[in-house]
């Protein structure tokens, strides 16, 4: 006579029960990420930048040299 459901029966509720578990903690960040919103992150611009900032951010970045960057500069100062 066997007691209880054996060894297959305990295998399968407990992968059962580590699925189950995981669909919660899952949902829960899932519900926290979308209560809270999007917040602005690090590295992410919002809304439109000024035309000498974009310039500076690409001589810091290394795509324009000094040179370019003080002409340019000097062509948008001119402008207003």
């Amino acid at each position: 006579m066997m007691w209880g459901y054996g060894t297959g029966y305990w295998l399968v509720m407990g992968i059962t029960m580590i699925l189950f578990w995981g669909l919660i903690i899952a949902g829960i960040v899932a519900l926290v990420r979308y209560i809270g919103g999007s917040r602005k992150t690090e590295g992410q611009v919002q809304g439109p930048q000024r035309p000498e900032d974009m310039l500076a951010e690409r001589l810091a970045r290394g795509e324009i040299d000094v040179d370019e960057y003080k002409r340019r500069l000097e062509l948008l100062q001119g402008r207003r």
